[in-house]
């Protein structure tokens, strides 16, 4: 699987910018796909992830601003942040994880910065 993420960029805070990764190559029919960041010196946290079938899961620092969606039909999911933070700032990590497997797969990352 291959993940292609595109959207980052700088913004000034309380502003908004939308994330999107597409999936190709072998998709499974029962999977997650999310986001994760990581910042220097930090371990890589979970952002948001959204299951085939809807479920969703996000990390509380970001609950009520960020909004995560798929299009199962393009293998493609989207994070929207909205009031973003200088804390925010990060380089944002697209995943994939095949459910039968358990093997996780990453994109590049895609830098967002947030200034105050």
């Amino acid at each position: 699987v291959q993940l292609q993420a595109s959207g980052g960029g700088a913004v000034q805070a309380g502003g908004s910018l939308r994330l999107s990764c597409a999936a190709s190559g072998r998709i499974s029919n029962a999977n997650t796909m999310g986001w994760f960041r990581q910042t220097p010196g930090k371990q890589r946290e979970l952002v948001a992830r959204m299951t085939n079938t809807g479920t969703t899961n996000y990390a509380d620092s970001v609950k009520g601003r960020f909004t995560i969606s798929r299009d199962n039909t393009k293998n493609t999911v989207y994070l929207e942040m909205n009031s973003l933070k200088p804390d925010d700032t990060a380089l944002y990590y697209c995943t994939y994880r095949n459910h039968y497997t358990g093997q996780d797969y990453w994109g590049q990352g895609t830098q967002v910065t947030v200034s105050s």
